[in-house]
């Protein structure tokens, strides 16, 4: 089976300021772009801003002792894509709301992981996984309450 990309609505308050982090900061291109919306390519999938008048309210959840925002999107990277990003993210002095560190490390799920924010407030990661073969994998993540 091809894997086919995803599509993905998000709200924001400045279009302007979307447009400029998405290409800008991610490295997207632009697709289609109207006063209340604006298509982006992130890595193959389509998401879209959606302008809004207020953003909605945002809650985190603990995992691996980090808040981690519990309303979040992001790509699954290759190890050394993540590497990548984080080289991209920190070159263009983008704040990070969590890491960039390894997550469940020494254990069968271990990952990469970091956390940005858009100017809208939107929580996105970037992760990458040590054994690609844990991604959807049931079992490591029943040993641990964090999972």
């Amino acid at each position: 089976m091809t894997l086919r990309p995803f599509h993905l609505a998000f709200p924001v308050t400045d279009l302007d300021a979307a447009r400029a982090f998405y290409t800008g900061v991610l490295g997207c291109d632009v697709g289609r772009s109207k006063a209340e919306s604006c298509v982006f390519n992130l890595h193959g999938h389509q998401i879209v801003a959606h302008r809004v008048a207020e953003m909605p309210p945002l809650s985190t959840n603990p995992v691996d002792g980090k808040a981690v925002p519990a309303m979040h999107f992001g790509l699954v990277l290759a190890w050394d894509e993540w590497h990548a990003m984080r080289a991209r993210l920190e070159s263009a002095e983008q704040p990070f709301v969590v890491g960039p560190y390894l997550r469940y490390e020494d254990q069968p799920g271990a990952q990469a992981t970091m956390f940005i924010q858009d100017p809208a407030g939107n929580h996105l990661e970037f992760k990458a996984f040590k054994d690609d073969a844990m991604i959807f994998d049931a079992s490591w993540g029943q040993r641990s309450p964090e999972a």
